[in-house]
């Protein structure tokens, strides 16, 4: 069902599906944020809609009777393997059938799958942390074996944001269980100070340039702001901004947060490219409104793509 469903005929308004899983704040802000800029915006489950090709356009959009004019992906939503999977059909029919995606599709795909992500970031030459994605247990232990030897490695869900999952992998010992891999180890080498204060930059991208940018301070080596990080205003050098564009670049996003970690050298390295990003941590050290800049980037696209 939708969650946000406005009155049909908004006078030549553009409707805007703007696809989540619950109504936080960031959806709050983005919906209103539409709004002022006199679009008429829709938050809409993706586990809601449904392929249906007894409809002329195959699909079925709670609150739209016809196609969306944009969409914005907030969240794709827990699920099953066949649930998620059929959610990303529904992206991929709309794409198929015209309606401009921020993000593409393909992008999502990429930056949600961090093992794809590394391996594009590292094909496209922009710096990123030794990274090692494997489905076995014993793969995984000789990894660690071989690895932790010059310095610890970090294990990530492959699918997961916000710091949640992590953990720090110094030992083949520190190996878990393939069920609580969930199937697959994602291992990182660890780049970083040895002990606190932890920092890492956080810079988001729209369309080809730098929104606003932060530094994360942490007492934990998780940086992420809902771990109780501290974000603190920062401008990025020029070589992290060409650094985070790169990156974009490589992941085919239009709109996406980056994260960026200093090596033993001080030389900046991509950790990863979420294109799903929340901003509430940013928006608190920037003087504008982040929501109404990528809703007026985002309805850029329905006239000229990047």
């Amino acid at each position: 069902m939708a969650l946000d469903l406005p009155p049909q005929g908004g006078g030549g308004a553009p409707r805007i599906a703007v696809f989540t899983d619950k109504l936080d704040w960031h959806v709050d802000a983005t919906l209103a944020a539409f709004r002022a800029l006199g679009a008429t915006p829709v938050a809409v489950r993706l586990e809601a809609c449904r392929i249906d090709t007894s409809r002329p356009n195959g699909l079925a959009i709670p609150g739209f009777h016809a196609l969306p004019d944009l969409a914005i992906v907030r969240a794709i939503g827990d699920g099953s393997l066949e649930a998620i999977t059929m959610r990303l059909g529904v992206l991929h029919a709309l794409e198929a059938l015209g309606v401009p995606l921020v993000n593409g599709v393909r992008s999502i795909e990429r930056c949600t799958d961090k093992s794809m992500a590394s391996f594009l970031l590292a094909q496209a030459g922009v710096p990123t942390p030794e990274t090692f994605a494997t489905q076995t247990t014993a793969q995984a232990r000789a990894i660690a074996r071989r690895e932790c030897a010059k310095g610890p490695l970090v294990m990530k869900p492959l699918f997961g944001a916000q710091g949640w999952g992590i953990r720090l992998i110094e030992r083949e010992g520190d190996i878990p269980s393939l069920e609580e891999a969930r199937g697959v180890f994602y291992l990182q080498r660890f780049v970083g100070p040895s002990r606190p204060p932890y920092e890492d930059m956080r810079i988001l991208v729209s369309r080809g340039d730098v929104v606003a940018a932060m530094r994360r301070r942490s007492s934990h080596w998780i940086t992420n702001v809902r771990q109780g990080a501290k974000p603190v205003a920062a401008e990025p050098t020029p070589q992290e901004r060409d650094m985070a564009l790169a990156a974009c670049a490589a992941m085919g996003t239009v709109m996406a947060g980056v994260d960026l970690i200093a090596d033993a050298d001080g030389e900046p390295m991509v950790l990863e490219v979420n294109s799903m990003p929340g901003w509430s941590g940013l928006q608190r050290i920037t003087p504008f409104s982040i929501a109404e800049r990528l809703a007026g980037d985002a309805l850029k696209e329905r006239v000229s793509p990047a």
